[in-house]
């Protein structure tokens, strides 16, 4: 509870001190700092929807979680995590809230149209990346590899064009970084503590912004790449089905590096997954998979290790030159309370306190038994504390990622590329944080999903955000 106090205290102050700032000197470039949304009270088409999927999952949702047959679970957490994305997306309207989101003159909707060859515009796509040159591309697009775009043109050319379609797009996908979760922890001996974190991964209030932003396909695409890793590496992953895994894990690995530059940080949460695995058997097929990417854009005439210095070039012509570091450097973080949630906050206290019992455990684990990583499926159990008698075997695996997503957000944050707008650039990494409430106590637990769901809402409600 003090965690969560502290969390609400940093965004009050973030929000005081932005306001005070824009106000008085506009280097924030953000009208309601921390956030990129304006001061508008509203209700709209969607707000019964929310209530009703909130109130379900906060009275229901523990229970539910608990007894459903595993497949069953994640196609729930995945449907009830969309059906909760779009009611808060319909809080907007249909045409506001969604079909106008990626259609905007910095969207990647407005650069659709200049891929009538898509192999020569992708040649000559680095070169439209500074700004004030000869057709610049608009921001979001000169901001991220051209994987990121040619999806829009990929769903334009089959017939799903427009802003409906690629809001629609981005809400379904989004919405299975929940199931992903779930797959990610259970693959790695983490059921239990999955089926606790079902319910929080659902009521995210990030879910805000998978509502309509590409970010939230950006943040699909790097949770199934970390889920097929952890099928591939975890207990049984031997066979046609885990090289399967693994390879299909390269395969959306290299197409993060393509999607957004700052999904390389993913690296960290993968690794996390070999090392609570304890083998590094998925490698070889999942490097073959990240070169096939990787080679496909190169020859194509895209490269990556060129592009990049050109983007850092033209954040700095933009906003990201005039944004005061001093501020965003600690602002970004009270986004990251906001879009994690006050049980995320909380939860994420307790992993960090559980790190050196699992260290130890492991590493006592691995000096008595005297074999080879690997060589044995599980270390042995044992209680967390007493408020939390959670065994090692589930701990490891949620308190390993876990940190390995914190110390990528830290990255990025530190990097000064992440200058606002992080309630949507970071979803592939807070979508991950509400698992972290699993560790809290079970008594109060839908008093934490009911703070998770009054973030979201509040948010939606009060504001109107620009994703």
């Amino acid at each position: 509870m003090i965690t969560a106090a502290g969390g609400v205290l940093l965004f009050a102050v973030a929000a005081l001190a932005g306001t005070a700032i824009e106000n008085t000197t506009g280097s924030l470039r953000a009208p309601w700092p921390p956030l990129l949304a304006r001061w508008m009270p509203h209700a709209g088409p969607g707000t019964p929807t929310a209530l009703l999927v909130a109130a379900l999952v906060v009275l229901y949702g523990p229970a539910v979680a608990a007894r459903l047959p595993w497949r069953r679970l994640t196609w729930a957490a995945w449907l009830s995590a969309m059906a909760w994305t779009w009611s808060l997306a319909l809080v907007d309207g249909w045409r506001t809230g969604v079909a106008d989101r990626l259609t905007t003159r910095y969207e990647y909707l407005r650069g659709v149209p200049r891929f009538t060859d898509i192999p020569a515009t992708i040649r000559e796509f680095t070169q439209h990346i500074p700004g004030g040159v000869p057709g610049s591309w608009q921001p979001h697009v000169a901001g991220h590899p051209p994987g990121a775009v040619l999806t829009f043109v990929g769903l334009d050319r089959i017939g799903l064009g427009g802003g409906g379609w690629a809001g629609a797009f981005c809400i379904v996908t989004g919405s299975s970084v929940a199931a992903a979760v779930l797959v990610t922890l259970r693959a790695l001996g983490a059921e239990r503590i999955a089926r606790t974190a079902a319910p929080f991964l659902v009521l995210a209030p990030a879910a805000v912004w998978v509502g309509t932003s590409a970010d939230g396909y950006f943040a699909a695409v790097a949770a199934w790449a970390l889920a097929l890793l952890a099928v591939a590496a975890g207990r049984g992953g031997r066979g046609a089905g885990a090289s399967a895994a693994a390879l299909g894990s390269g395969l959306l690995f290299g197409a993060t590096l393509y999607v957004s530059y700052g999904l390389a940080l993913m690296a960290l949460p993968a690794l996390a997954v070999l090392v609570c695995a304890r083998t590094a058997r998925p490698v070889p097929l999942a490097a073959l998979g990240i070169a096939a990417v990787a080679a496909t854009f190169t020859a194509l005439g895209f490269r990556w290790w060129e592009a990049y210095p050109l983007l850092v070039e033209r954040y700095y012509q933009g906003s990201g030159g005039l944004r005061s570091y001093g501020y965003w450097v600690w602002g970004n973080l009270a986004c990251v309370v906001l879009c994690s949630g006050l049980a995320a906050v909380a939860g994420a206290r307790r992993v960090l306190a559980a790190v050196p019992y699992v260290v130890r455990q492991r590493w006592r684990w691995r000096t008595e038994s005297g074999t080879a990583a690997g060589d044995r499926s599980e270390p042995p159990s044992g209680p967390v504390n007493s408020a939390s008698p959670l065994p090692v075997t589930g701990l490891a695996p949620l308190v390993l990622i876990t940190c390995a997503v914190l110390a990528a957000l830290l990255a990025a944050d530190l990097s000064g590329m992440s200058k606002a707008e992080t309630e949507r650039i970071w979803l592939p990494f807070t979508l991950w944080l509400p698992a972290a409430a699993a560790l809290l106590p079970s008594a109060g637990r839908r008093g934490w999903l009911a703070a998770q769901a009054a973030a979201a809402l509040l948010t939606n409600h009060l504001l109107l955000t620009y994703w």
